[in-house]
């Protein structure tokens, strides 16, 4: 790695070295679509550059931006860095209550404003004296606060020269997605996030070869770091490689096809859906059939790959959350590389990853270059990286209690480490609970079996001093419409204690579950039952059938439906 470079540093290069290079595409609706070269990127961000520079902010001013990712957001972040400031990006599905709490913790200076969805309940949590600028694809009612990002260019001239930042300069303030309780400011410093980019591509690269072409879809939040790092700060670093943005959930399709990405990271909860989806159009046991015949096999995988915008994916990753080893082996029978990693805000997700090389269910990989894990007395995870954060921003009694004597990040994860490096969780410290039997359940390792079903989108194990641990199901999507009528319910009802019965065969007495409570609707980002990440808020959703759990063990019979 050249330890001197720091991010911008590459930007320059390819602004000198390959200006003509398509770097982004933006789709703008009907098909339509707008490219970016370096050259052309660069112009519009040294213009926003200059922009914020009139402003007069103080050195490492926060500049929020509040949208669906999108080109601009790139741009906007480059111009952000080049004007001395740091990049502060809200979740767009986020309430107005917590927009507004980190616009007022990070003492945020200005707000861009993009693609959103429900910009008219978020609008209210904006100062109305906040300067304010709306990028292209905002929608239009937000357009009406501050200025367009086409006007602003037309009338500022592009900085010049090549604005440097001090390596321990603050180029991201990563605010946590909150799966309990308040976000937490998570500081990411300029040498830090170039390290873990350098790592990561290298990482790719040993994966796809040095000369493959990077294509990748960027759609999960570039809130989260897991796209802030992986995506954006390893395409930057790269330089050769292009970044296509989805358009809306139902243009992912074609926003795939568009893509023919190279290289393709997601989350289990998307991995899973993929899956059900060509469950539906054809039976699993039908298509594992096929795909065990010789020659016809291999035709129906390509097939199967080439129908979710896949077949030209020579790496691809999980990440966020734990996936069900069975659910990697099905994409790999597919004949898809899948394999997990594991990161976290506070290492700038550069932590662990498997490789077709090295992999094993159930294990989330074995330590990138420059990271060290230990496992404490206690079982807990603990990881020193080159993507450290330098701290938890106005928080330094939590950045102290976060790290022990001899700086190692207390991640609150449980695992052990295999003799070869590879790491498996074991689940949450925080989300052990005891039933009234008295032992430690671990709910994350249960979840993941029962997740392994089709018949299931989302699931949660709970029952702090129940006399057994239970878990509330969300069905999947095509399962859904079977509740509806009594012969459908009692069919589902019939597969579910099947599951059941399954799952609890390969638990310990202690940790079986009483029964399976069919959840009323289903978990989502909206209901504040998930984070805009796609984690489960368990509080939340245990505070919403809190009244109804007694009641519950009081029924009989191993499925019931909420």
């Amino acid at each position: 790695m050249a330890q001197s470079k720091l991010i911008l540093d590459y930007v320059y290069g390819h602004e000198a070295t390959r200006p003509q290079h398509l770097w982004l595409t933006q789709p703008t609706g009907g098909g339509a679509v707008a490219d970016f070269t370096w050259q052309q990127t660069m112009d519009q961000a040294r213009r926003i550059a200059a922009y914020l520079r009139a402003h007069n902010f103080e050195p490492g001013a926060r500049i929020a931006i509040l949208s669906k990712n999108c080109a601009h957001f790139f741009i906007a972040e480059l111009g952000i860095w080049m004007a001395g400031c740091t990049t502060v990006a809200i979740f767009p599905t986020e309430t107005a209550e917590t927009v507004r709490f980190v616009l007022e913790h990070s003492g945020a200076s200005a707000l861009f404003i993009g693609k959103l969805d429900t910009w008219e309940h978020q609008a209210a949590a904006v100062p109305a004296e906040l300067p304010c600028v709306s990028f292209p694809l905002a929608p239009e009612s937000a357009k009406k606060r501050g200025e367009a990002w086409d006007t602003v260019l037309a009338r500022t001239a592009p900085l010049t020269g090549q604005p440097a930042r001090a390596p321990d300069d603050i180029a991201i303030l990563m605010y946590t997605s909150g799966s309990t309780g308040q976000p937490k400011g998570v500081m990411h410093r300029f040498d830090r996030i170039t390290r873990c980019g350098e790592g990561m591509l290298a990482s790719i690269r040993e994966a796809i070869g040095p000369d493959e072409e990077i294509r990748i879809l960027s759609y999960l939040p570039l809130a989260h770091v897991f796209e802030r790092s992986w995506v954006e700060c390893t395409s930057i670093v790269e330089g050769r490689g292009h970044v296509f943005f989805a358009e809306t959930l139902e243009t992912f399709v074609a926003d795939l096809q568009r893509a023919r990405p190279t290289v393709f990271i997601s989350v289990p909860r998307l991995w899973l859906k993929f899956q059900q989806g060509v469950f539906h159009k054809m039976p699993e046991k039908k298509l594992n059939f096929l795909l065990s015949l010789p020659i016809i096999g291999s035709i129906i995988a390509r097939k199967v790959l080439r129908g979710l915008g896949l077949d030209s994916v020579k790496h691809a990753g999980s990440g966020s959350a734990p996936i069900p080893a069975g659910l990697i082996a099905w994409y790999r029978k597919l004949g898809l590389n899948l394999v997990e990693g594991y990161g976290m805000t506070e290492d700038f997700a550069y932590s662990n990853i498997s490789s077709i090389r090295l992999n094993a269910p159930g294990y989330v990989g074995s330590p990138l270059p420059g990271v060290e894990v230990r496992i404490s007395d206690e079982g807990e995870v603990l990881l020193k990286s080159p993507g450290q954060m330098q701290g938890y921003y106005k928080q330094p009694e939590l950045t102290a209690e976060s790290f022990t004597d001899d700086g190692f990040f207390r991640t609150g994860d449980l695992g052990e480490v295999r003799s070869d490096g590879m790491l498996k969780l074991t689940g949450r410290k925080k989300e052990l609970f005891k039933t009234g039997k008295g032992k430690y359940i671990a709910p994350a390792p249960i979840e993941n079996r029962i997740n392994a079903s089709p018949l299931i989108e989302l699931s949660m194990v709970s029952g702090v001093g129940q006399q057994a641990a239970y878990a509330t199901v969300v069905l999947a999507e095509e399962q859904r419409p079977k509740a509806g009528d009594a012969a459908g319910r009692a069919e589902l009802t019939a597969q579910l204690a099947a599951l059941l019965h399954e799952v609890n065969t390969g638990l310990a007495d202690y940790e079986q579950l009483r029964m399976i409570v069919v959840a009323s609707e289903p978990w989502t980002i909206d209901n504040g039952c998930l984070t805009p990440t796609m984690k489960i808020k368990r509080a939340r959703i245990e505070a919403n059938v809190a009244a109804s759990v007694e009641r519950w063990y009081g029924q009989p019979g191993p499925v019931i439906w909420a």
